[in-house]
C-alpha cells in the first residue's frame, strides 16, 4: 500500500507585545516611512521575557490540534523548526511535547533558518510515507528578538517572534505532492548569528549579521529556480497553482519572485507587513491566516517556498 500525508489543521501565535516601526524610531535612527518603503513592514510581534520558543510552539500547536480534531495523545511524530531554540539541548521538540503531555513518539529539532518550515514538513512527510506514522505535528517557532543588536537599523527592523503549526495525518490520496530542498555552504557568511558557547562563556557575537543587498539577490534567484523544479516535477503549470506562500521576508522579494514567477500579487499570501520576518515561523503563520479566512480551500494547489542562511531553500507543493 502506498502512503501519503495530508495537512488537516493549522494553527499559530503571535506574542501580546507588538512592536511598530514608529515604537522603533525612539529605539533606533530609522522611520516609518524608511522601514516600510524598503520592507513592506509595518509592525512585529515581540516575546515577553518570560516567554520561551516552546510556549511558543504550544500555544500554536494546540490550535492546530483542534483544528485537525486530532488529540495530542494521538500525535506520534512532533518535528519543530527553529534557530532560537530553548537552550542548547535538550531540542525543543522534545520541551514541545512534554508541554503537551505526549509521550514515547520522535521528537527532534531542523535548523535550517528561515527554510526550516519547509525542511521540517518536507522531513514529516517523508516519515508519514513509510506507513508507520498516523499523525505528524510540525511547528516553526522563533523568538529572534533575542538575536538582534537592537542598535543595528539594516537588521533589528526586519524581525519578529511568532510560531506556527500544522497537523499532518496518514492519507491514501496525496496532500502533500512533492517537496524540493537545497543548500549551498559557501555562502554562510553572507547571513548568519557567528557567536558559540564554549567552556561556559559566549565565543564571537551572537547577533545576526547579514549582507542584505546579497541575500536579495540570492533568494530573487533561487526561489525562482525551485518553483520551476516544482511544477516540473508535478507537469503543472504556474496558472494552476492558487496560492503563493512564500518565506515572508522583506515584501520587495516577494514582489520580485512573483513577477518572475508570472504570478499576480493577489494570489500571493502576504503576512510580512503585520508580521516581519519570523525565519521559520513565517510560511505556517502565513498559511494558517489564509486557512483561517477562506482563502485556500479543498482542491486548492498551495506553494511554499523559502530561503534562509546557509544558504538553505526549498519549495513545498500541497493539495488541500
Amino acid at each position: 500500500m502506498t502512503y501519503y500525508s495530508r495537512i488537516t489543521g493549522t494553527g499559530s501565535y503571535l506574542p501580546a507585545k507588538v512592536l511598530t516601526n514608529s515604537d522603533l524610531e525612539r529605539i533606533v535612527d530609522t522611520t516609518d516611512e524608511w522601514i516600510h518603503a524598503r520592507t513592506g513592514i509595518r509592525q512585529r510581534h515581540v516575546a515577553a521575557d518570560d516567554e520561551k520558543t516552546s510556549d511558543l510552539a504550544a500555544h500554536a500547536s494546540r490550535k492546530a490540534l483542534e483544528a485537525a480534531a486530532v488529540a495530542a495523545a494521538d500525535i506520534d511524530l512532533i518535528v519543530v523548526a527553529t534557530t532560537t531554540p530553548d537552550m542548547v539541548f535538550p531540542g525543543t521538540a522534545c520541551i514541545l511535547q512534554s508541554k503537551l503531555g505526549i509521550r514515547n513518539c520522535p521528537a527532534f529539532d531542523v535548523q535550517a533558518v528561515c527554510s526550516g518550515f519547509v525542511y521540517a514538513l518536507a522531513t514529516a512527510d517523508q516519515f508519514m510515507r513509510s506507513g508507520r506514522y498516523r499523525n505528524a505535528l510540525v511547528v516553526g517557532a522563533e523568538i529572534y528578538s533575542r538575536i538582534l543588536d537592537w542598535k543595528d537599523r539594516g537588521t533589528c527592523v526586519l524581525f519578529g517572534d511568532g510560531a506556527g503549526a500544522v497537523v499532518l495525518t496518514q492519507s491514501a490520496a496525496p496532500g502533500i505532492l512533492s517537496s524540493r530542498l537545497h543548500a549551498d555552504g559557501s555562502y554562510a557568511g553572507q547571513l548568519c548569528v557567528p557567536g558559540s558557547v564554549a567552556r561556559g562563556q559566549i565565543s564571537g557575537r551572537p547577533l545576526l549579521k547579514m549582507d542584505g543587498g546579497a541575500v536579495f539577490k540570492f533568494a530573487v534567484k533561487v526561489l525562482d529556480e525551485i518553483v520551476g523544479e516544482t511544477l516540473t516535477e508535478n507537469r503543472l503549470k504556474m496558472t494552476e497553482i492558487d496560492w503563493l506562500i512564500p518565506h515572508q521576508a522583506n515584501l520587495r522579494i516577494i514582489q520580485a519572485t512573483a513577477k518572475k514567477l508570472g504570478i499576480g500579487m493577489e494570489k500571493v499570501v502576504v503576512t510580512v507587513d503585520r508580521h516581519a520576518n519570523t525565519s521559520a515561523a513565517s510560511i505556517p503563520l502565513a498559511l494558517d491566516d489564509a486557512v483561517r479566512d477562506g482563502r485556500i480551500r479543498p482542491g486548492h494547489h498551495v506553494l511554499m517556498e523559502a530561503v534562509g542562511g546557509g544558504f538553505t531553500w526549498g519549495a513545498l507543493l500541497a493539495r488541500w
